[in-house]
């Protein structure tokens, strides 16, 4: 697909936002993909399914064109061709282009360079009136940094030119084992101060074993160290290998070489640890064999759509939180006490200016980088009662205000629309929305709130939800589901895979 295919597109999508826009009619955007766990409601849809395209890799000048839909396999594969990677890259396949900058996206390496659309040149958007408006740091500065993290609310994302870095042919990935939750939330913190380290983040296996990986790009190798990959069905899960390693390291620090792809991407199998759920859900044995053997079903893209179909998204914990450094331990001895959801993942950010959607914070950690939060990635199982699930998430929202810490907005949200707005700056977003005419698009609150007495109404009254809550009904429908998508012969078909050559 070329610029004047993309033109015509861009064109049709103007043409109908405008017809919304005229009848005074909100919309949504249709991607064909997503990696929310909120319901998913489907009214008046904009598709912009086709703006799946890199456009053109520039390798003199190190950028991207890309259309939204770019997932992060097919980018990296299209950069790599020329030396090239993106600085910030998802480290879930199908995440896309489009959807981190939309959302809020913060990976191991935006410690340095901050969220995934710090890392963008431009944006062109379609307005809520269907005009269509380059935005960049030059260029309506306002909106740009508006919309980012806005999840659509202020228009249309329909192609952007990325920033690229050099790629080295492998990651050198150190695992430093940490004896205690405090020593590991202070060494991730001190990694980021290391020069040397291109990327950094944690796992918290529990309350006495925390590692801290810290990743360097690199094309040398060790003659005698062994390239280890994550992509092959028999291959060891990521968070499951780094254990292994480390509690058999005696606290030393253990190194693997890592091809720069497979540690891009190296916690799709088994979606960091959630996937672990699945057989805990169908009472199956968890084993390398069986790991092995269900692999097509255990690639985030199969995991997304079998939650989603299941409707064991409805009592799965899945947030991620952002905290100020110096409360960080506090609400991990919360999560720890309240929910019991281990492993946990750490991972330092860079904070974007204000006024922005993504997390923020101004609390102060005395002896930690000032600019700097530390988000925790808490995924678990909840209570199985609806009520119980809401009260617990309810309380984790209410924890991780009183500690200066704010959330994702991809996941269930519950916070009241005074007490959200406390939290963010609706001065200044009422007047992107009037001065953008966005005004009959929904807002951010619009759409990520929960809408508890609607979701308890259809449990009640939805013959589907109750059929889909009965065992194993539910989990079988989510693994038909999945299967129909056919999303499994992606993984199988990419090339960013380490082959050896």
């Amino acid at each position: 697909m070329g610029l004047e295919t993309h033109k015509a597109a861009v064109a049709r999508i103007s043409s109908l936002i405008r017809t919304f826009y005229e009848k005074k009619q909100p919309f949504r955007i249709a991607h064909g993909s997503t990696n929310s766990t909120r319901p998913i409601r489907r009214k008046h849809q904009v598709d912009i399914s086709d703006l799946r395209n890199v456009l053109r890799v520039d390798p003199a000048a190190r950028t991207a064109l890309v259309e939204p839909n770019v997932p992060m396999d097919r980018l990296v594969e299209a950069t790599l061709k020329h030396g090239l990677v993106p600085p910030v890259v998802m480290e879930f396949p199908g995440i896309t282009a489009g959807g981190g900058f939309a959302g809020t996206a913060g990976e191991s390496s935006s410690f340095r360079y901050g969220f995934f659309d710090r890392t963008i040149n431009y944006v062109e958007m379609v307005l809520a009136d269907g005009g269509v408006v380059n935005v960049s740091e030059n260029e309506n500065r306002d909106l740009f940094r508006g919309a980012a993290g806005a999840v659509g609310t202020l228009g249309v994302t329909t192609m952007m030119e990325l920033q690229l870095v050099e790629a080295k042919k492998f990651v050198k990935a150190t695992y430093l084992p940490q004896k205690s939750v405090a020593d590991s939330i202070t060494n991730v913190h001190a990694e980021t101060l290391n020069d040397a380290n291109d990327y950094v983040d944690g796992i918290l296996y529990g309350p006495d074993h925390g590692v801290v990986v810290a990743g360097e790009m690199t094309n040398e190798m060790p003659d005698a160290a062994k390239i280890q990959t994550f992509s092959k069905a028999w291959d060891p899960w990521y968070y499951l290998h780094v254990k292994d390693k480390t509690r058999r390291s005696m606290n030393a620090p253990v190194t693997d070489y890592i091809p720069l792809a497979e540690y891009l991407f190296r916690y799709d199998r088994g979606g960091f640890w959630v996937g672990r759920a699945a057989f805990h859900y169908f009472h199956f044995p968890f084993s390398r064999a069986t790991r092995w053997w269900l692999d097509d079903f255990l690639h985030t893209r199969m995991l997304y759509k079998a939650l989603h179909a299941s409707g064991e998204s409805s009592r799965f914990v899945i947030q991620d939180l952002a905290l100020p450094y110096a409360n960080a331990e506090k609400f991990i001895d919360y999560t720890s006490g309240k929910l019991g959801i281990w492993p946990l993942w750490l991972c330092p950010l860079k904070q974007s200016a204000t006024p922005t959607f993504h997390p923020h914070s101004a609390v102060r950690s005395p002896g930690f980088t000032e600019d700097q939060m530390l988000n925790i990635g808490v995924w678990g199982f909840g209570p199985k009662d609806q009520d119980e699930f809401i009260t617990a998430n309810r309380e984790l929202e209410r924890r991780l205000n009183e500690l200066g810490g704010q959330k994702w907005f991809y996941a269930h949200t519950y916070y009241g629309e005074d007490e959200f707005w406390s939290m963010y700056d609706r001065t200044w977003y009422d007047g992107l929305r009037k001065k953008y005419n966005a005004t009959t698009l929904p807002s951010v609150y619009d759409k990520i709130k929960i809408d508890v007495e609607a979701d308890r109404r259809e449990r009640k009254e939805s013959w589907s939800r109750k059929v889909r809550s009965v065992w194993p009904l539910g989990g079988l429908w989510g693994i038909k589901k999945a299967i129909e998508s056919g999303e499994y012969h992606i993984h199988r078909n990419s090339t960013w895979k380490w082959t050896g050559k």
